[in-house]
């Protein structure tokens, strides 16, 4: 009592007092009891074992004996238990020789994880160090199959507990991320066969210890769960400003617990996987078009973007990559990853945070839409979020996310920290995609949306004002930030009018349409509102909210309804665009030029990031999927298209393409070859949709992730000219010339188009008539737009 309540050392230190007194106490016991017996041993085993006793922790102790005399070990066992139940001290006991020691061990996995922390406390100390030696032997010998058993040990005990990283009363010992998964982690190092990432776990471990020290030390019990009614106290014990700082940094120490152990699993996983000949190992080319046999023995390493390959189940970064010249490689590699749904490689995540500079402000488009990438990538993206969290690297990207990091939520309703919320926000956002004409808005509005809690008064009116900086810093233009900051400050509006107001009264849809002002952002606010609620429990989203807010959004929808949401009219060519036109007008055939395109065309050291392809030519069937798939064959990224009808010299009509297109893993191609490809692939000389089926069927298979069924749709009032088919799908290589062959296959003309690539989503609107020229009636157009939506499906 004196050592806990009067002598002043706190943490590691009393901890280490503390079993210190008690060893001289049962030593004490010990010597009194033995009186001179040979061959037997007191061990320490469990927490006390390693040095670490709580002020109520159980003492774990084995009488270890060379299996003489039993009838005085069994009399020596009663001298040293009844003491220790005399002072009211719980005790976790066995006796055992070594052979039996080793033989309950291998038939029970606590037993084993126990004894692994064996300790001499008196008696014969060469027992003690067989003990020892024999259960490190059995351990790493048996590693194999004791390793997956404890995984799904840890896997259930998370599934019962929870994520310590987000309960408002955690359980410091059994919830995942807690004490028990920091002696697991030291059980697989112990094997040898993997160790955890170091960095920061003896800190969060030592954190976890002293908040549990202090609430056994507040309540008088051995208890390990932080309640709401003791929070406060711990806090004040342990010297923190409050209850909220004191969860902040408990959960901050579990994340780093709980990504040491994702780590740690997932390399037991890949040597386990190696030692037993399950994986195949290979070699996948980059070229394209290449067939070549892998070379044996070889390691696979599968191109996923520019400067980032998959090898072993992980992202990591290609040879040639270089993070210190190239400043949107972590988000480029984080959402290469998600979309593959691969973890990033912990070592990857190192180097990015040690070598990466800072990106300009603002953002290049390319930083910007590998943003949107890795939130479009729903749950998959959470990984790969932690570990640039893991890494600084998230607060280095977003300056006002440490304000919300590990941030807790008092309100029973959320399960999630403000941090997490956002992020689950954002998973949820992403199955919600097809129904939004600016997915990559509704995204960054679900990441921002209560990043105002970190400031004090209203969190809605304070996130305004952080999105409206962050916006201009992603580089959005200044349109976009305003939807951006009007989602953030009334992304509550359509639920608490929904569920306050009455929907009948005109007053009620008026106070929506004079906040929104528009469809495109109604449609947004009503999916960033079910994505919030989503994400913040199942007491937020019940079918009853769904609906009344699904009844108010489309009152408020139908009175905005002549807003111009859907443009008529396309915008005037461009006068590359009209010369090249008058050019295939005059020779007959098709013309094209081909520019490099720089992401800051001011800087004249800047490496081209993709070209704009120009083409014109006489109208002709496949135009739109033979140039689509030949850009596919060359690996090119459209990020942006238009398709425009023009007569310039009034001798029929001419198409004229305009393509933004980037390379996919950074090699823009001549543009002699390119010319010569689609001129080839026009002429009916090359087969671009057998080219692409074989070079799909010789990539390499991968999971990828699940995401949300495309959709297509007749826009209502989209022209007066043409009918407008809207065509919302996860971007892939060979989309648009897929797109491009179901409306050539419904025997439907293309008159215009505009393409546009939001993160990794497709949203594309085609101006389409029929043989006439003609709109097509409402029957027919339906009718085309299910047949694309199924050939994409």
């Amino acid at each position: 009592m004196h050592l806990l309540r009067e002598d002043g050392r706190t943490g590691a230190v009393r901890r280490s007092a503390l079993s210190e007194l008690t060893d001289r106490w049962l030593s004490g016991l010990f010597s009194t009891a033995a009186d001179g017996m040979t061959g037997v041993a007191l061990v320490a085993v469990g927490g006390y074992g390693r040095g670490e006793l709580s002020p109520r922790s159980d003492l774990d102790l084995v009488l270890l004996h060379d299996g003489g005399a039993k009838s005085g070990v069994a009399a020596l066992a009663e001298q040293l238990w009844y003491p220790v139940w005399d002072n009211g001290i719980a005790l976790d006991h066995s006796v055992r020789d070594l052979s039996t020691a080793r033989k309950v061990a291998a038939d029970d996995l606590k037993v084993q994880l126990g004894l692994l922390d064996a300790r001499h406390v008196a008696g014969d100390p060469g027992l003690t160090a067989a003990l020892r030696s024999a259960i490190l032997a059995d351990w790493r010998a048996g590693a194999a199959k004791r390793l997956p058993e404890l995984h799904e040990m840890c896997r259930e005990r998370a599934e019962r507990h929870g994520e310590l990283a987000f309960l408002l009363e955690p359980d410091l010992k059994e919830a995942r991320g807690g004490l028990r998964d920091l002696t697991a982690l030291d059980a697989v190092a112990a094997s040898w066969i993997a160790d955890a990432p170091r960095t920061g776990l003896a800190e969060a471990g030592a954190r976890l210890r002293d908040v549990r020290d202090t609430l056994h030390l507040v309540t008088g019990r051995a208890t390990d769960r932080l309640s709401l009614q003791e929070q406060d106290a711990v806090a004040l014990d342990l010297g923190v400003l409050d209850a909220d700082i004191l969860l902040r940094q408990v959960y901050e120490a579990a994340r780093t617990v709980a990504y040491a152990s994702d780590v740690t699993w997932r390399e037991v996983d890949r040597v386990l996987r190696s030692r037993s000949g399950s994986k195949i190992r290979r070699t996948v080319r980059f070229g394209f078009g290449s067939n070549a046999p892998a070379a044996r023995g070889a390691v696979e390493r599968s191109p996923l973007a520019e400067g980032v390959v998959e090898q072993d189940g992980e992202a990591v970064l290609a040879h040639a990559a270089r993070p210190a010249t190239d400043p949107a490689l972590p988000l480029r590699a984080a959402a290469a990853a998600a979309q593959a749904g691969l973890p990033l490689a912990p070592s990857t995540v190192r180097r990015l945070a040690a070598e990466t500079r800072p990106l300009p402000v603002p953002w290049p488009d390319e930083a910007r839409d590998q943003l949107i990438t890795l939130l479009g990538a729903g749950e998959s993206a959470v990984p790969v979020w932690e570990a640039l969290e893991a890494e600084g690297l998230i607060a280095r990207l977003l300056p006002d996310w440490d304000r919300v990091r590990c941030r807790p939520q008092r309100n029973a309703v959320h399960r999630w920290t403000v941090d997490r919320h956002l992020v689950e926000t954002a998973v949820q956002a992403a199955a919600l995609t097809r129904r939004v004409a600016r997915p990559d808005l509704l995204l960054v509005a679900a990441l921002l949306h209560d990043i105002g809690k970190g400031w004090p008064g209203d969190h809605s009116e304070a996130g305004e004002v952080i999105t409206r900086d962050v916006a201009v810093r992603l580089g959005f233009p200044k349109q976009d930030v305003e939807t951006l900051a009007l989602l953030v400050r009334h992304h509550l509006l359509l639920v608490e009018t929904a569920t306050r107001r009455d929907l009948d009264d005109p007053a009620t849809v008026a106070a929506i349409t004079s906040v929104v002002g528009s469809t495109g952002a109604l449609e947004l606010l009503h999916a960033l509102t079910e994505a919030d609620a989503l994400a913040t429990g199942p007491a937020a989203w019940s079918s009853w909210r769904a609906t009344l807010v699904a009844d108010l959004a489309e009152r408020a929808a139908a009175a905005l309804a002549g807003d111009g949401g859907h443009l008529d009219t396309a915008p005037e060519p461009s006068a590359e665009e009209e010369r090249l036109a008058v050019e295939a007008a005059r020779t007959n055939g098709p013309v094209l030029s081909v520019h490099a395109e720089a992401e800051h065309p001011s800087d004249p050291s800047a490496e081209p990031m993709g070209v704009t392809l120009t083409l014109a030519l006489h109208d002709r069937p496949g135009v739109l999927p033979t140039v689509a798939g030949v850009l596919a064959l060359h690996r090119l990224t459209v990020r942006s298209a238009a398709i425009r009808e023009l007569d310039p010299i009034g001798a029929g009509a001419v198409l004229a393409l305009t393509w933004q297109v980037a390379a996919e893993y950074g090699e823009v191609p001549e543009a002699a070859r390119l010319r010569a490809d689609i001129r080839r692939a026009l002429d009916g000389g090359m087969d671009v949709t057998r080219r692409l089926a074989e070079r799909d069927a010789a990539a390499p298979r991968r999971r990828g992730i699940a995401a949300p069924p495309p959709r297509v749709t007749v826009a209502k009032g989209g022209s007066a000219s043409a009918t407008v088919l809207e065509v919302r799908a996860h971007d892939a290589p060979g989309l648009l010339h897929r797109i491009g062959r179901a409306l050539e296959d419904t025997g439907v003309r293309v008159r215009n188009a505009r393409i546009s690539t939001l993160g990794a989503d497709a949203v594309d609107a085609f101006y389409v008539t029929g043989p006439d020229d003609l709109p097509l009636p409402p029957s027919r157009a339906v009718e085309v737009a299910r047949s694309v939506e199924r050939a994409l499906s």
